[in-house]
């Protein structure tokens, strides 16, 4: 539940397991915020590729967070969906907000990074 980040310049990745629901997506956002205003990072890069399960509380959530990112004239990106997780995406219209990438590479390579 709790996410594991990682830093690639200007670049913050969250990557999520297990699911994301009204008990975890009050402490995934603690998490994400905290590191996130601590790293001095720009962007979030949303790793999903380890959900099971999300339901409305993780679209909150992620909501936030692109709030957020983009006060700080930041993007929110958001990888590895599964058919499940996509599905949500598409139904609440988040993929019209939240650029949405196979992998954090292909977000990365996309702005001319590797990883």
């Amino acid at each position: 539940m709790y996410p594991e980040f990682k830093e690639h310049g200007a670049y913050l990745v969250a990557r999520f397991s297990g699911e994301i629901d009204h008990h975890s997506a009050a402490v995934i956002k603690d998490a994400v915020d905290n590191y996130y205003l601590q790293s001095g990072r720009r962007h979030i890069i949303m790793d999903f590729g380890g959900v099971t399960f999300m339901d409305s509380s993780g679209i909150g959530m992620i909501i936030g967070r692109y709030k957020k990112a983009g006060l700080n004239g930041g993007k929110v990106y958001a990888v590895g969906l599964s058919a499940t997780v996509g599905r949500i995406f598409e139904i609440s219209g988040l993929k019209k907000i939240i650029s949405c990438h196979d992998g954090v590479n292909d977000v990365l390579k996309g702005v001319g990074h590797n990883v």
